[in-house]
């Protein structure tokens, strides 16, 4: 027997993408042109503490917002969607 409803698209379904996942893949790009900066310096990066990597990554990531643009486009293609919170029975 024929319905009269139409299968929906999955393009037509609305996912947000995870901001956590979007705030960590900006920090690991900021965080390798850091690196990449203090190679090209001729700085060995395995000699250079991990929380002054950090700290200028966040300066970095400070100065160059379009990191985020790039974290959320790179989080949509990875499927990296927010899960549906439980709702509460009270």
């Amino acid at each position: 027997m024929a319905s009269n409803s139409l299968p929906q698209s999955t393009l037509d379904t609305f996912q947000p993408v995870s901001a956590s996942a979007v705030h960590v893949l900006a920090r690991l790009a900021a965080r390798r042109a850091v690196q990449e900066e203090l190679r090209s310096r001729g700085v060995r990066v395995s000699l250079v503490k991990p929380a002054e990597i950090s700290a200028r990554a966040q300066v970095y990531l400070q100065s160059h917002p379009e990191l985020y643009r790039a974290g959320f486009e790179r989080a949509r293609l990875m499927g990296m969607y927010e899960k549906p919170r439980r709702q509460r029975i009270a």
